[in-house]
């Protein structure tokens, strides 16, 4: 009937999963268009404003490169119009310390120190002072008066010029056709030139209109005058005429003009090609390769004249610099023009351009996108029913494994809890034999069922880790334990070993840390049939750093050497080291932190996995050997879990094999060292350390390695151990003990079976037995005490044993647990109470008397929680619905503590349990007030009942709603012994820890 009622829910829950999945909630689709054409509207608009931003930048751009080179234009204009007045400045000086030469030289020497030869030779010699100076000449200042006299002195008439407007230095003129000068207030002969134009000798410079003009402004002002410009003589350049007058002595700076022309005793003029000047100052530049410049005599400002004019046509705008000769008279101007036309504006377009085409480029993105928005708003809706019905699918998932969970866990709490009840019995050895069998194909069952239920949890993302204290020496002492007997039963040694640099307390998940190792282990059993099995676990750091570990185990197996002997069994092994070597943690650097890096590592001489199957033995559900007729059992999903476990804890797991050599798994974990509460670890064994402390043992062993595992077990109890490889040093060290003056007193000896070969251990005691024999050995009570540590006996070594003088026997593997009680049993130490059943002894103190209210709808169930409880000696009460237990525990009532199962018909346990804190929250505050008396109450003044849930969903989301609710904890079922204890030891070991301590 239970069988029927459960099925016909779950199969109710599966439909209602399907119609949960089928039906989600539909939504109304929205209309995007009408915001998709706007954002359209605004994205043209966007480009519009973009391209006219790519025109403006353009102009702008355009605009200052044209003002640069207007810019430009103007520097350089200015610059060469500046240094040609510079060049002709320093002519005009040179031009005018000849004029005081002459005055110096001709008018302040009486007689004067110049002639025609002397002038002509040092105008010579000197012309290269003054570059482009064509012609030099001197004219003195005759009065009408003197004319007779001058002429009747010099020897010739003085003439005047052909034409009025005429130069005496152009190239038309011909000095024989001249006539004399018609008579005048005053002269300007020529009386001193170069020779080129010595011509000019005679000539009246007065008489041409432009000579005169010069002459008269030049003695007015005292300062150097221009003529207009001409064509100079011998030269199709076109030059101007420089004059400065000669004074016969110094004036004052504000001398008068009637004092400046009675002073001027003659005229000095000097012409200049101005073509040629500029055309070097040009050269000189490099400048005609980049602009054109002409210059202009504008003292007409109608009708300029153009006094350098290159072949060459600028281009573009001109820019115009003013020049100053030093004639305020005379203008001139310097216009300048780019020889080439522009460049186009490439940096202007470019970057135009490419704004341009990067406004298009995002408009067109832009415009996909709108595009893609509008096609995901329109599968938006569609979107959104698929994420409900994925969300619609996960609850049922979840709802679905729960019950499942449920469904499944709670018949096997049955029946696993009938089986322990019924073994409990008075059975013969065959009844005995069938009820331990079928119990531990329930538990297997159990085990397969959690490795589905683990797999589900990580694959939903809802697996979470504890973070509560933990011994990892008695986790690994917990796997051996397990797997103990399968090893013994195929003759493989089991070893554990934890270095010392291990902190005693880590902080981390130690349920998941065991399943890890478990799997691993359980594995190694598995596909092994010969050699041994090997779980060391030793700390990142020790292993990055191996020159400073002085630990014997971890060393011999990275030796390298001997590798065939150097091991636990002598059978040859992998090269471990390769099963970390691609972890990441070992490729960082080390840094300094809080956290405990840990390195398992997990050896075994098994089959080891084929190459073809290496890359695929983490997959879920996929095996090495994947045939229907394979060898190995197994669900294929252990190692799958592992992986994720370790990913839990912030580390990496690897691996290396050979097939029939053997593998090697290597994982790291992340933890937090914790601190040591000796009430909590008392909980689980009682410290030994005290019992043991300063004895002294040897382990005999051939083998290091093997002696080594033991040494750590010993040193574990506080006993200092020393270890003999050899017979003689074995047997040596024994004779020690036995002498009573010696110093090497030792209290145990353990000796391997197989220390040196087959059965050489129990031929150890033999030379022991002859010295005995022959009176050459002190009596047998002075002997340490011998023990044999061995895998498997045969029922003939047992017999030899007492004979050959052991005084017990150490089964493998080696625990604490075992070694402690071996050793107790021999030494005759510690608490005399029965140590194997601590636990038992435990709970009956905890339990003992104890009134426990257990609910539960299945009476099975109910009726295997009540016999298990009161197997400790608890009173035990049934109810079988949440109802009845509300009205049961109304207060004031007796109960010590409650068990109350999840999941139930009408009234769930969460429902329950508010109503039950509701009730006891109303209660305690009605005692607080003063309305009523702790007396009406059973003389307690705080109501709160222990409430443990009883729940075979495994799922996290059910443990959180537990606490959530107002449960104080929970136990899965089916339960064991030790999940009673740590549930209800919370509770009340407070009253009871001296009768446990």
């Amino acid at each position: 009937m239970v069988a029927l009622h459960k099925g016909t829910g779950l199969s109710r829950l599966w439909k209602s999963r399907d119609q949960q999945v089928q039906q989600p909630k539909h939504y109304q689709q929205q209309n995007s268009q009408g915001g998709g054409k706007w954002r359209k509207k605004f994205l043209f608009v966007g480009v519009l404003v973009g391209l006219l931003v790519s025109i403006w930048i353009f102009l702008g751009m355009n605009a200052s490169i044209i003002t640069r080179r207007k810019e430009t234009l103007a520097n350089m204009c200015d610059e060469r119009a500046r240094m040609l007045q510079d060049q002709f400045n320093v002519r005009m000086n040179h031009v005018h310390a000849l004029a005081i030469l002459v005055s110096t030289f001709h008018h302040g020497k009486n007689p004067s120190a110049i002639d025609q030869k002397t002038f002509a030779e040092y105008t010579a010699r000197t012309a290269f002072e003054r570059p482009l100076t064509n012609t030099v000449a001197y004219a003195l200042k005759v009065l009408h008066s003197q004319r007779e006299e001058f002429e009747s002195q010099h020897g010739w008439k003085i003439k005047k010029m052909e034409i009025e407007n005429q130069s005496p230095v152009e190239d038309d003129f011909t000095h024989g056709k001249l006539d004399p000068s018609p008579d005048q207030d005053e002269y300007a002969p020529v009386i001193f030139s170069q020779e080129a134009v010595s011509h000019v000798i005679s000539i009246d410079m007065m008489s041409g209109k432009e000579g005169c003009d010069s002459i008269l402004r030049a003695r007015a002002s005292g300062k150097g005058v221009l003529t207009s410009p001409f064509i100079l003589l011998k030269a199709n350049h076109l030059g101007v005429v420089l004059t400065f007058a000669v004074y016969n002595s110094n004036l004052p700076p504000d001398a008068t003009l009637q004092e400046r022309i009675e002073a001027a005793v003659g005229y000095i003029g000097a012409s200049f090609d101005i073509s040629s000047l500029v055309e070097k100052l040009l050269h000189q530049l490099a400048s005609k390769q980049t602009i054109v410049v002409n210059v202009y005599d504008t003292t007409n400002s109608s009708a300029p004249i153009r006094m350098y004019d290159p072949d060459v046509t600028g281009a573009g705008e001109c820019h115009i610099s003013n020049l100053d000769f030093g004639d305020p008279l005379r203008q001139h101007e310097m216009h300048c023009r780019f020889k080439h036309e522009p460049p186009l504006p490439w940096s202007a377009i470019t970057t135009s351009l490419g704004v341009a085409v990067i406004v298009l480029l995002v408009g067109h993105i832009f415009y996909a996108a709108l595009n893609r928005i509008e096609k995901v708003e329109d599968d938006y809706c569609e979107m959104r029913e698929l994420k409900v019905r994925a969300e619609a699918a996960d609850v049922a998932k979840s709802q679905f494994l729960a019950t499942v969970s449920h469904e499944i866990r709670t018949p096997m709490n049955g029946v696993l809890g009938m089986l322990r009840m019924l073994m409990d019995t008075e059975l013969d050895a065959t009844q005995q034999d069938f009820a331990i069998t079928a119990q531990a194909s329930g538990k297997a069952l159990i085990a397969l069922i959690n490795e589905v239920l683990d797999q589900a949890k990580i694959e939903s993302g809802r697996l979470e880790l504890e973070a509560v204290p933990f011994d990892v020496r008695d986790v690994l002492d917990n796997v051996l334990s397990l797997f103990s007997d399968k090893s013994k039963g195929k003759g493989i040694e089991l070893a554990a070993y934890v270095s010392d640099w291990v902190p005693e307390i880590l902080i981390g998940d130690p349920g998941r840390f065991r399943q890890i190792i478990m799997n691993l282990v359980g594995n190694s059993v598995k596909f092994t049939e010969e050699g041994h099995i090997y779980v060391s676990v030793h700390l990142v750091e020790e292993v990055k750093s191996s020159c400073d570990v002085s630990n014997q185990v971890k060393r011999n197996y990275e030796d390298g050497t001997d590798m065939s002997y150097n091991t636990l069994s002598g059978f040859c092994i992998v090269e471990r080291w390769k099963s970390w070597e691609n972890i990441r943690m070992f490729k960082m650097p080390t840094e300094a932190s809080d956290s405990v890096n840990l390195l398992v590592t997990v050896e075994d001489t098994g089959v080891g996995i084929p190459q073809d199957a290496q890359s695929r033995i983490f997959t879920p559900f996929m095996q090495a050997d994947s045939s229907t007729s394979r060898t190995y059992g197994g669900t294929g999903i252990g190692l799958s879990i592992s992986r994720c476990l370790v990913d839990l804890m912030g580390g990496e797991i690897g691996f290396v094999s050979k097939p029939g050599i053997g593998s090697t798994f290597s994982f790291t974990a992340v933890f937090r060292e914790g601190r040591k509460n000796a009430v909590d670890m008392k909980r689980h064994h009682p410290d030994p350390l005290l019992d043991f402390q300063g004895m002294r043992g040897l382990v005999v062993d051939g083998r290091s390695i093997r002696a080594e595992i033991t040494k750590y077990h010993l040193q574990r109890l506080g006993i200092r151990v020393d270890i003999a490889l050899t017979p003689k040093s074995a047997l040596s060290a024994v004779l020690e003990a036995c002498n009573a003056n010696g110093t090497g007193h030792l209290d145990v000896v353990l000796i391997d079976k197989e220390a040196w070969g087959e059965h050489s251990g129990l031929a150890f005691m033999h030379p022991l037995a002859e010295l005995r024999k022959n009176d050459m050995m002190k009596p047998q009570e002075n002997l340490p005490k011998m023990f044999l540590l061995a895998t498997s006996l045969s029922p003939t070594e047992v017999d030899d044993l007492k004979s050959a003088g052991y005084t017990d026997t150490m089964m493998k593997p080696l625990r604490l647990s075992m070694i402690v009680a071996c050793l107790q049993k021999a030494l005759g130490v510690g608490n005399k109470r029965q140590r194997e059943k601590g636990q038992v002894m435990a709970l009956q103190s905890l339990l003992n008397g104890k009134q426990i209210l257990v609910v539960d709808d299945n009476a099975v169930n109910c009726k295997v929680a009540a016999g298990a409880l009161k197997k400790y000696g608890a009173v035990v009460t049934c109810a079988d619905s949440g109802k009845a237990a509300i009205e049961v525990l109304q207060p004031p009532h007796k109960f010590d503590a409650c068990f109350m199962d999840v999941q139930m018909p009408e009234m769930d346990g969460f429902e329950a349990t508010r109503h039950i804190r509701s009730v006891e929250t109303k209660v305690n505050g009605l005692i607080k007030s003063g309305e009523a008396s702790s007396k009406m109450y059973g003389n307690v003044a705080q109501w709160h009942i222990p409430i443990l849930a009883m729940t075979a969903d495994v799922i996290q989301a059910t443990h959180e709603e537990c606490i959530r609710c107002g449960m104080d904890d929970y136990v899965s079922k089916p339960f064991e012994e030790e999940q009673i204890y740590s549930a209800v030891a919370h509770f009340f070991e407070p009253d009871t820890v001296e009768s446990i301590s």
